[in-house]
């Protein structure tokens, strides 16, 4: 059995766990004898989180386990497998497998970089077993380095991944506030006191208890601190968002932004290796950050009607199903289909995490699960499926420009425009999808950014930066060329070369129109319409010079955003 289908097995009795954590909390809160320490929101995404590391766990864990093989191959000083698989074998696998993950634990709080990717568990302001799921999606980047040393000393890839498993599966337990001290388990195990200490940000927890299962490791290498004082959950940089994206970005990002601005290269280079928060002299000085006070910490709790998070949980079990049916048969699948499976379960992850947020209205998130559907159905040719779901999620867009222009009170012209340009992309989307009514469905286009051409140049005027339409004009010339040279059939030249002109005016239109109004929604607007030429781009060179890999993804997700993006964000003047 495979590790993806062990988790898939386990996951009703995490479920039931919580459950009954979730009822043993509510109760001792009722009695003034305890605390509820869960809240939906952080729920979900906390599980959304150990979903999402399931699913690139598919795509990574061949690498991983291929690199632990090459190496036990070539270098294992003592390969018996016999030893390895009687009981003692597999206890000592086991204990060493757990002074490894010690270290890997250890350095992933004293290296920025490596924080980078175990910062996700840390994120939660709350403390109970849905917490346990909560990991990384880019663990793999580097984790495996510190489990080399039992490659070599001969532990069997299989041996190795099932004490993995085994030690990863007991962390789960840990991860409460209803279990209290544990007596001697506390001085020898890792237990949920121990590991309350570990997930605190208060002065005298932060870096300690990092073991797995032995907390031993602690006591000898100095690291242990016992549970005294209330555990303050979270990290000394709140997240401050439930984007299962950007929790796994966040840190990375921040690195990067300041590696750039760092004046000397070995800051640059240092800054990656350093321990979290320390930042370069000139950063500090001109960009100095407030000392943490743990007085000033509050829980991020933005409001969300009951409604939205009963959507949420519906959105949720959905997911839950999908990501469930993707992990049992992950191994059978090829890499571009399990790829595509992870772009769409990831985009619903997404979508539960805005609406939650406020960043995206409920029909938003029906508009991103169509979109998530359709460019999933297309890239692995689910006919079914794809000829219900690319129409939906055109329709649904434009129900929700109309309810738009409504409550914002566009002008009526100005709407009007909006939902011919949208009206048009439906039906331009029904034609393409058969291959016989090509040229219909390319006029179909046309019309669409023909009518956006028109609303972008509300209020600014046609082609207000003549540097815009001469760039987009020089894309369009060039793509046309190359599509030309690819073998662009002769009677689709004509019809072909007026779209690619008409494109580029779109484009160039958007622009412009964002270099006078100079705002962030006409910038966001301006990009949808660069995404809507290359959607088009990539549509035309896989139709017309080489077949792309898995050519709908691309097309039908830059496609999706682009729409998304003058429709949610296009305002009048």
């Amino acid at each position: 059995m495979r590790p993806g289908q062990i988790i898939v097995l386990a996951t009703p009795f995490f479920f039931l766990l919580i459950g009954i954590e979730f009822f043993v909390g509510r109760m001792r809160a009722r009695r003034g004898a305890g605390q509820d320490t869960y809240r939906l929101p952080d729920t979900l995404n906390s599980i959304g989180l150990g979903m999402l590391s399931q699913i690139s766990a598919a795509l990574t864990g061949l690498l991983r386990i291929g690199i632990y093989t090459a190496i036990w191959s070539a270098f294992a000083l003592f390969p018996d497998t016999d030893f390895w698989t009687r009981w003692y074998g597999w206890l000592l696998a086991l204990v060493f497998y757990d002074f490894c993950y010690y270290w890997l634990h250890r350095f992933g709080h004293e290296s920025a970089v490596l924080w980078a990717a175990h910062v996700v568990h840390h994120q939660s302001q709350h403390y109970n077993l849905s917490t346990a799921l909560r990991q990384t999606s880019s663990g793999a980047l580097f984790g495996w380095i510190f489990y080399l040393p039992m490659a070599i000393a001969g532990v069997p890839p299989l041996v190795f991944g099932v004490v993995a498993l085994v030690d990863l599966l007991y962390q789960f337990w840990v991860h409460t506030e209803q279990v209290g001290k544990l007596g001697w388990f506390d001085r020898w195990f890792c237990s949920p006191s121990n590991h309350r200490v570990h997930h605190a940000v208060n002065d005298r927890y932060v870096d300690r208890n990092y073991g797995g299962v032995l907390i031993v490791w602690d006591r000898l290498f100095g690291s242990f601190q016992e549970e005294g004082e209330r555990c303050v959950y979270g990290t000394r940089s709140p997240l401050r968002s439930w984007d299962p994206l950007w929790a796994n970005a966040e840190v990375y990002a921040s690195l990067a932004r300041d590696s750039w601005r760092t004046r000397h290269w070995s800051d640059k280079l240092r800054l990656w290796f350093k321990p979290p928060g320390w930042r370069p002299a000139d950063l500090a000085a001109n960009d100095p950050k407030p000392p943490f006070d743990i007085a000033g910490v509050q829980r991020y709790e933005p409001p969300a009607s009951r409604g939205v998070q009963a959507l949420a949980a519906l959105q949720f079990i959905a997911l839950l199903g999908g990501a469930t049916a993707f992990l049992w048969f992950s191994d059978t699948l090829a890499f571009t289909t399990s790829l595509v499976w992870l772009g769409a379960l990831t985009a619903g992850l997404w979508a539960t995490g805005a609406v939650l947020q406020g960043r995206l209205p409920v029909i938003g998130v029906l508009f991103v699960d169509a979109a998530a559907l359709a460019t999933a159905s297309g890239a692995l040719g689910i006919a079914g499926l794809h000829v219900v779901a690319k129409p939906l999620a055109l329709a649904i867009l434009i129900v929700f420009a109309g309810l738009r222009a409504r409550s914002d009170a566009m002008p009526g012209r100005f709407a009007l425009l909006l939902l011919a340009g949208l009206a048009a992309s439906l039906a331009g989307d029904v034609l393409l999808m058969w291959p016989t009514l090509f040229i219909p469905g390319l006029v179909a286009f046309l019309l669409a950014h023909l009518a956006y051409i028109a609303m972008f140049a509300e209020g600014v005027g046609l082609f207000p930066r003549r540097q815009a339409l001469a760039a987009t004009l020089a894309v369009g010339v060039s793509m046309y060329g190359f599509l030309w040279w690819g073998g662009l059939p002769a009677g689709l030249r004509i019809p072909v070369g007026l779209y690619v002109v008409v494109i580029a005016c779109m484009a160039a239109q958007a622009l412009g129109r964002a270099a006078v109004l100079g705002d962030a929604g006409a910038r966001q607007v301006a990009l949808g319409a660069c995404l809507f030429m290359l959607s088009d781009a990539l549509l035309a060179t896989n139709r017309f010079v080489q077949p792309l890999p898995v050519a709908s993804l691309w097309v039908l997700a830059s496609y999706y955003a682009a729409q998304w993006l003058i429709a949610a964000k296009v305002r009048a003047r």
